[in-house]
């Protein structure tokens, strides 16, 4: 895991200091090491921060080439497969001088071209420059896990890790004015949104092929995920589910460095300490976060699941105190505006003060399993469909925001659904908080759509989709990834697993779902692992007591639109998670914490 960036420009001459300090601006996810690699005849530079997993030798160090020095590669990720690759070229012939996954990727680049992507089960960001033909090639795993942010303009390109990177290069870079209207519609910035003009994430599953003789660019997918169903009977669905995750999780466990478990006392965190178990024997490390207020505890269902694996585990208390105390730091964390994120910037403190460099989670599991209450809903939203036009429209009258989202269903679609369930802000609240008309707002909403084809999809499988494409996508991974990194922290995600994604895209919708049970075919699947009392309980969230906690955070100078929003939030009309999100679109005024 790592942090990378470049610059390819002829108008400004990229140099060694400029590039260290568009790479430094992300030390905080490399502390290992740090290298560049300078190319004037190309006007390249590329940066490369290092934390260190496998090969924890110099031998792992980037950027890194080839024996012919053909290729140079800055890559961020993991690439689980990289030893089954490895044996293939080694069986081609060809020869390595480390144990690291990158150098497996310049040679199955060497072997297979742009294909070699095709092979990869991890996740990944890179760049690779393949001096033989000029050509410059940015690649993004197939789920989107790593990040990877570009500017390609005027024959030029800059990348990065993070989009604070860029404003290195230039401290006035131009805001995209239209972030804040996106941020407070969705509580993220949808991809490819950032809040910089002109910059935007390479589309996962595919790479991005640049000639530099020319500047001709090429893009294609190498993976997309949509639904081809051949498993057509539950035996044969729990049977590969159980072999296909438990062959996930091993690959995942891979590290030269130490590695444990979120376990937060969940179906998902238990599962996954629960197959760990034996690959790990005695090493098994697993942490938690606790709270003084027994409402939000899980212990109970965390202790069950250490007794029976004999974990060494460690629960770390967060207090009303430290969480008011770290605002700040945790404001610097975000390198995009995130209305969630606190949760897994504690977490990841601790791992890592509890001598953790890698960690399991269980990220993924609810959107491809439908945990989440959003299929629960669809009935609902099927009913609510049905009212007369007029309803959606007066829906703005409600006091509570709940209620007020039912304005979304007039857009008759997935992302109106969506926002019913996961929006924050109405079109005619944020044009009353930000000044705008809501035209402007539908406006972006129609561009915000994606090319999700799931008109012809049932509607559980519509939610899967679009949970996994917007709210897994720009929140859950953005929030992981940089939260993770803030702490000098790798997160690994299983149940994305590419062998894992394909299996659950290939499963008919009446075996993948049950009414009466969420995410049924994981519980089935291990029935004689997991205990009944982690499964047969109502789900809870990973949650801090925040509807206490947010009201102490407020602006210096509060308006009228902070002081009403403070009110709601007092009187439980406004949630705590669209006041956090106002106060975060407040990025010229500062904070006070009572």
């Amino acid at each position: 895991m790592c942090r990378i960036a470049g610059i390819i420009s002829k108008k400004i001459k990229p140099n060694e200091a400029l590039i260290t300090q568009m790479r430094d601006s992300m030390q905080h996810g490399g502390p290992d090491g740090c290298g560049v690699y300078i190319n004037e005849e190309l006007g390249l530079a590329f940066g490369h921060r290092r934390l260190a997993l496998i090969d924890l030798s110099p031998l792992g160090i980037q950027p890194m080439m080839d024996k012919e020095e053909r290729i140079v590669i800055i890559f961020n990720g993991e690439i689980y497969n990289y030893q089954e690759i490895k044996d293939k070229l080694l069986a081609k012939g060809y020869s390595f001088k480390s144990s690291s996954d990158t150098e497996v990727i310049i040679y199955a680049y060497i072997e297979w071209g742009t294909d070699c992507f095709q092979h990869f089960n991890g996740m990944f960001a890179l760049v690779l420059l393949d001096k033989l033909t000029n050509k410059l090639i940015l690649a993004r795993d197939h789920a989107g896990i790593k990040p990877l942010y570009y500017y390609l303009k005027n024959n030029e390109l800059y990348f990065a890790s993070e989009v604070r990177a860029f404003k290195t290069i230039n401290p006035s870079w131009q805001e995209n004015t239209d972030w804040k209207k996106y941020f407070l519609l969705f509580g993220h910035l949808p991809e490819p949104v950032t809040t910089l003009q002109d910059i935007q994430p390479l589309q996962k599953g595919s790479f991005l092929e640049i000639d530099l003789n020319t500047w001709h660019t090429r893009q294609e997918t190498f993976h997309k995920l949509y639904y081809n169903y051949t498993i057509y009977k539950e035996e044969e669905a729990l049977s590969l589910i159980k072999e296909t995750l438990q062959k996930a999780v091993q690959r995942h466990l891979i590290s030269d460095a130490p590695i444990g478990l979120f376990l937060s006392g969940g179906i998902d965190s238990s599962l996954l300490t629960l197959i760990a178990q034996p690959f790990v024997n005695n090493n098994l490390h697993t942490l938690s976060i606790v709270f003084d207020n027994e409402k939000f505890s899980e212990k109970q269902y965390q202790n069950i699941i250490i007794q029976k694996t004999k974990a060494q585990h460690k629960s770390f208390l967060v207090t009303e105190n430290e969480f008011k105390q770290s605002i700040p730091d945790i404001i610097n964390a975000m390198d995009q505006p995130s209305n969630d994120g606190i949760n897994s910037y504690f977490i990841c403190k601790y791992a890592r003060q509890y001598g953790l460099t890698a960690v399991l989670s269980g990220l993924g599991a609810d959107e491809l399993f439908g945990g989440y209450q959003s299929f629960n809903r669809t009935k609902t939203v099927g009913m609510v469909n049905w009212l007369p036009e007029f309803m959606f429209e007066v829906a703005n009258i409600f006091p509570d925001d709940r209620r007020k989202k039912i304005n979304f269903l007039q857009l008759k679609d997935a992302l109106g659904e969506y926002l019913f369930n996961r929006g924050f802000f109405v079109p005619a609240q944020i044009a009353q908080l930000l000044d705008c008309t809501e035209r402007e707002l539908y406006n972006l909403i129609d561009d915000a759509r994606l090319p999700l084809f799931t008109e012809k999809l049932i509607p559980l499988e519509k939610v899967s989709y679009i949970e996994t494409n917007l709210y897994m996508q720009n929140q859950l991974l953005k929030d992981t990834d940089y939260m993770s990194m803030w702490h000098s922290l790798e997160v690994r995600v299983p149940f994305l697993d590419k062998d894992l994604m394909n299996l659950v895209y290939s499963i008919v919708p009446e075996v993948r779902y049950n009414a009466n049970q969420i995410k049924h075919l994981l519980i089935k699947a291990f029935k004689n692992e997991l205990p009944e009392a982690i499964w047969n309980r109502p789900k809870q969230g990973f949650i801090f007591p925040f509807e206490m906690w947010m009201k102490h955070i407020q602006l210096q100078d509060n308006d009228k639109r902070t002081k009403t929003l403070l009110k709601g939030l007092d009187n439980g009309n406004v949630h705590w998670s669209r006041y956090w999100c106002y106060i975060l679109s407040q990025t010229d005024k500062k904070l006070k914490l009572n």
